[in-house]
């Protein structure tokens, strides 16, 4: 059974992505919060994250309005599952809290070839760990 606010991310992503099948919306909640985890088909980091960290930003911002209805404080953690140890976490809170990046990617260094978007979807990444957000 899902919550209100799994249901609104997954209709909103599953709007977004090529493979809405899927996408998976998991919640957890601890002495932070409620940290929603979301999983999509690798073809789909790229769209979820958008250029820059755009759609990912939006998709912070529609979280802290609900959590404001709510009085609770939503953390979206969007996971990369082309590799299980890379993940970036966008938190809905405005405190001045580091983002949460697992690993560094080393792109040049990989054994195995990945695709041109892999590699965009990455770079996106790294970008968005430049954000002053």
């Amino acid at each position: 059974m899902s919550t209100i606010d799994q249901q609104f991310v997954e209709y909103i992503v599953k709007s977004l992505v090529g493979n809405p099948d899927d996408v998976v919306v998991d919640r957890i909640v601890d002495e932070k919060g409620v940290l929603l985890t979301l999983t999509v088909n690798p073809d789909d980091l790229g769209r979820v994250i958008g250029r820059r960290g755009v759609t990912a930003q939006s998709l912070r911002t529609l979280l802290r309005a609900l959590g404001t209805k709510n009085s609770a404080r939503y953390n979206l953690k969007i996971v990369n599952n082309d590799n299980p140890e890379e993940s970036t976490t966008i938190s809905s809170d405005d405190a001045d809290e580091p983002v949460d990046n697992s690993t560094d990617v080393d792109v040049e260094n990989e054994p195995t070839k990945e695709s041109d978007f892999a590699k965009k979807s990455r770079e996106e990444l790294a970008e968005l760990d430049d954000l002053d957000i």
